[in-house]
């Protein structure tokens, strides 16, 4: 049986990310009343859930509530400073503490109802229903979620995939002629004989032309944070439902001479890793996710799960399969889930990697030009600086008859670059009281780079702040005065202007 309760709010933040959790903290400091709703058991997205090596790229470009956050993770290991390496359960600690301080109202396990659960009219929404039948009400919305669920239901125009180079005049964009493996992985289930047909996930061809769109997602993954202390560590034992042909690509790259970089082992304190995918064969389940971002509840939890079982099992392949060499699994074994982290999830993170999904055509869009500072921004709302950073999209044969990974590309900025309060609101045709600072409007090249923890929790806090202010003053988002806001961002401590945040090293 289902509830229907109503309640009604000034804001309600849909998604409990690290944006999700900083946008309702600056509501709370902006005076007017969030609502923060997550609808999985899980708080802090990638932040809590084993991202704990940042992606900060520079880290001058870093202020407001997002520094704040690292900071107090550095208070808990007795530094003066932010730190950008910890444990996910000092996270989620400095994160509850924060909820608490500003006495947050946070629900969990509520999903929105994704048939019809957006009600609108005249260009605003007016409620939205979640699956168990509540109801809730307020004047603004953010749509702090991986997923942009709310964004869509609200009927925001977005798009999924990769644009073409020259839609916008980019590089980075569109099929690309990549390779991250070594050379002379036959493609074929019987090695040398096409008549037994292509290896799993592997596409005959990129399926256009280089520079072309299409809709591929670069792949997804859990970013595991593993130990090598005995104490602490549990075993990885064999998943149910192991398949040993999702490790073919890996035996054969073991063949032709691989022998390490098969995931990350970045040490964060206390003898744990944050452990992310490393090479074209590694934690990446490359070509399972392209479903994901229009999938139903139901699919999302298919992929996620085949995401684990692959993940637990690429370990246990390298720490036990004897077509591994003795020296890999050797390496390899020291390593384990750590007791202390994930109690409620069996000692695995329970949030997925969803680097990217939809992206909002808004306002403003961002575009390699932006990143790269030749296009002007006049209404920075926060600064992004990481690397334009994508992972690979398929594998496929290349022209010599090799399998070959696509879609992958790692460029490195020279100066962070400032973020459009336009390029988080939807066109003013179609949402006027919604704001959107994940999945926000930029093309597939650009939100390589924007897609980063610390920013969303800058756009966050600037999506709040600005919720915040057209209440008090009464006014559409779009027609908030950028003067005023900038006032608020400056305010709190956010960084907005590129010239002022250069100095500090990049992390690779």
């Amino acid at each position: 049986m289902t509830s229907q309760k109503t309640i009604k709010t000034d804001i309600l933040i849909y998604g409990g990310t690290s944006a999700g959790i900083i946008a309702a903290i600056e509501a709370v400091r902006g005076g007017v009343r969030p609502l923060l709703v997550e609808p999985s058991e899980h708080l802090g997205g990638m932040t809590t859930g084993g991202l704990g090596d940042t992606d900060f790229g520079i880290a001058a470009a870093i202020g407001g509530l997002s520094r704040e956050f690292y900071h107090r993770v550095g208070q808990v290991y007795g530094e003066e400073e932010a730190v950008w390496r910890f444990e996910p359960k000092v996270a989620l600690r400095v994160f509850r503490e924060m909820i608490l301080e500003h006495d947050l109202k946070v629900l969990i396990g509520e999903r929105l109802d994704l048939q019809g659960g957006v009600a609108l009219r005249d260009g605003r929404i007016l409620s939205v229903r979640m699956e168990s039948g509540l109801q809730i009400e307020a004047r603004r919305y953010i749509d702090t979620s991986y997923e942009g669920d709310l964004m869509a239901l609200a009927g925001v125009s977005y798009v999924t995939g990769r644009e073409a180079n020259s839609l916008h005049g980019e590089t980075l964009n569109g099929i690309r002629d990549t390779n991250e493996l070594p050379d002379g992985i036959d493609p074929y289930v019987v090695p040398g004989r096409p008549g037994s047909g292509l290896l799993e996930r592997v596409n005959p061809d990129r399926g256009g032309n280089v520079g072309g769109a299409d809709h591929g997602i670069q792949a997804y993954t859990y970013r595991m944070c593993l130990t090598d202390v005995a104490a602490n560590r549990v075993p990885i034992e064999k998943p149910v439902g192991y398949r040993e042909a999702d490790y073919e690509i890996l035996f054969r790259a073991v063949e032709q001479g691989q022998t390490r970089r098969f995931f990350k082992l970045e040490r964060v304190p206390n003898g744990k890793t944050d452990s992310n995918n490393d090479s074209g064969i590694s934690t990446d389940f490359i070509g399972t996710n392209h479903l994901y971002p229009e999938g139903d509840y139901k699919t999302r939890a298919e992929i996620a799960a085949a995401q684990t079982r692959y993940q637990l099992g690429l370990v246990w392949t390298l720490q036990n399969h004897p077509r591994i060499s003795a020296s890999i699994r050797e390496f390899y074994a020291p390593w384990g889930l750590p007791k202390d982290e994930f109690l409620e999830n069996g000692h695995w993170p329970p949030q997925l990697y969803v680097r990217e999904a939809r992206r909002m055509l808004g306002e403003h869009l961002i575009t390699e030009h932006v990143v790269r500072l030749r296009e002007p921004v006049e209404d920075s709302i926060g600064l992004g600086s990481y690397a334009m950073d994508s992972h690979h999209i398929q594998y496929c044969v290349s022209e010599k008859g090799d399998v070959t990974t696509e879609g992958g590309f790692y460029v490195v900025l020279d100066s962070p670059y400032p973020v459009s309060y336009r390029s988080i609101l939807p066109k003013s045709s179609e949402c006027r009281n919604l704001l959107v600072p994940v999945c926000l409007s930029a093309t597939h090249a650009a939100y390589g780079s924007v897609r980063m923890e610390p920013v969303f929790m800058i756009l966050g806090q600037s999506a709040a702040a600005a919720a915040a202010l057209s209440i008090r003053l009464d006014c559409d988002l779009h027609d908030l005065p950028y003067g005023i806001l900038k006032a608020a961002l400056e305010k709190g401590k956010q960084r907005l202007e590129p010239q002022a945040a250069c100095g500090a090293g990049a992390n690779n």
